[in-house]
């Protein structure tokens, strides 16, 4: 029973790319040569097609001609020219002819120059970087708001809420007794912010940071790392002058992988200890490094 089957896939197989050449030519003219349907051959100038076609034109017509057959002949000479009259499309025809074989390529080649779309590339990528913006900017914001939810159910933040429930009830009690003081906003906002910056990723959605307009800064963030770059090659590795506070704290978040938000919720004594013990060093580094792998076990 498997000979035959066999056999039935292979016919099929090879019916399939037998027809394929003629499928895709005649996706274009029909079952008809556009070059015959002119009365030409593949080495006629624009000219001859011009000619070729005003001439079949006044014949078939339907203005000119009234038998009803000579419609569907002019609409197949129209066709014919529309194709062999534009250069793209004539070489496209003239490709699909010498090279049947390449059903697939010479098929979306057709379809893209008569109904892919016709926009511009600087269009496209435009479109693309704001789409890819708003995507980015509706993640931005659910991580937030995900964030800030999770902050406000720590206990240091229901703990500081308290606290400044009690001080804003006593403050009011010296004022007028038995009147009820709700908590500002700002006061709330404040406390948010400062509990959010020990989560990492918890900056709040900039549409400055977005992919699109990134992309529109393009030239003048890179004239400014330019700009940077240069400046402190000039004065740390020709100058040989000493790190800032402030460089020598990039170099550290750098080398730790740090995050600003991270870096800006330690305390002033542990970001200097940090800078003071220089970990851009690859000694330093390392032994940094040591010791907090010996902590862990330490811990464990």
């Amino acid at each position: 029973m498997a000979a035959p089957m066999c056999s039935t896939t292979t016919a099929l197989l090879l019916l399939i790319f037998l027809l394929l050449p003629a499928a895709v030519i005649s996706i274009y003219c029909g079952d008809d040569d556009c070059y015959d349907l002119l009365g030409l051959t593949q080495a006629a100038t624009p000219s001859d097609i011009k000619k070729a076609y005003y001439k079949l034109s006044l014949k078939y017509h339907p203005d000119k001609n009234p038998d009803p057959n000579a419609q569907p002949i002019f609409l197949k000479i129209s066709n014919a020219y529309e194709i062999l009259k534009d250069d793209v499309k004539r070489e496209q025809y003239d490709y699909a002819v010498a090279h049947p074989d390449q059903f697939f390529y010479n098929t979306a080649r057709y379809y893209q120059a008569y109904y892919g779309p016709q926009a511009d590339l600087r269009a496209v990528l435009v479109g693309l970087l704001l789409v890819l913006s708003g995507f980015q900017y509706l993640n931005e914001h659910l991580r937030y708001r995900q964030i800030v939810a999770m902050v406000k159910q720590t206990p240091a933040y229901k703990n500081k809420m308290k606290a400044l429930e009690l001080e804003h009830s006593q403050a009011g009690s010296n004022k007028k007794k038995g009147s009820k003081n709700k908590i500002r906003t700002d006061d709330q906002l404040e406390i948010s912010k400062e509990l959010e910056l020990q989560i990492t990723g918890a900056e709040k959605p900039s549409l400055w940071r977005l992919l699109g307009i990134r992309f529109i800064l393009l030239p003048y963030t890179i004239g400014k790392l330019a700009t940077w770059q240069g400046w402190w090659i000039w004065r740390y590795w020709i100058k040989k002058k000493s790190y800032t506070w402030e460089d020598a704290a990039f170099l550290t978040c750098s080398y730790l992988a740090i995050p600003n938000s991270v870096w800006n919720s330690m305390s002033d004594e542990r970001r200097e200890e940090m800078v003071e013990r220089r970990l851009w060093i690859r000694s330093n580094l390392e032994e940094y490094r040591a010791e907090l792998r010996k902590e862990a076990r330490r811990r464990r």
